[in-house]
């Protein structure tokens, strides 16, 4: 590794953390003095989804990810929740050791994870992921939160 300003591999580590994202790193350049921050990740094998039409591709994280936040938009819920929610629900797909996963199982997945954190963001997320077509889809799924 080489200091991004100077290109210098005279480096130091000055702290080391855990975060969502794997392990973060603050490096100091021995010869220009500057800081900088790296982060290490587990690189996962490539996941794929199938969808309902049978189309195959890629696992996409940014893409759950969005629909989670438009979910939670205004919503009381922390960024910290949400993104070690989501890390959680990449890391039970990673677990399972398949090399597929049906984009029905990682959406019912998304929606139990949801439900524990704000019903409001569960029932924003349902209406788009079952596609709700009238009132009476909304009814059922509140009947079924009371419960």
């Amino acid at each position: 590794m080489e200091c991004p300003y100077c290109n210098s591999p005279d480096l130091k580590v000055t702290d080391k953390r855990a975060s969502p994202e794997g392990i973060r790193r603050r490096r100091e350049c021995m010869k220009c003095g500057k800081r900088f921050t790296t982060y290490e990740k587990i690189e996962r094998k490539n996941l794929y989804v199938i969808k309902k039409d049978g189309r195959r591709e890629r696992f996409d994280r940014e893409k759950m990810s969005n629909g989670i936040y438009r979910a939670f938009e205004k919503r009381p819920v922390s960024k910290e929740e949400i993104d070690k929610m989501i890390n959680e629900i990449e890391e039970q797909l990673g677990r399972r050791g398949k090399k597929e996963v049906k984009s029905s199982a990682i959406g019912e997945l998304v929606m139990k994870k949801i439900k524990k954190l704000d019903n409001v963001a569960y029932i924003r997320f349902a209406s788009v992921y079952r596609d709700f077509q009238d009132i009476k889809d909304f009814k059922r799924e509140l009947r079924g939160l009371k419960e």
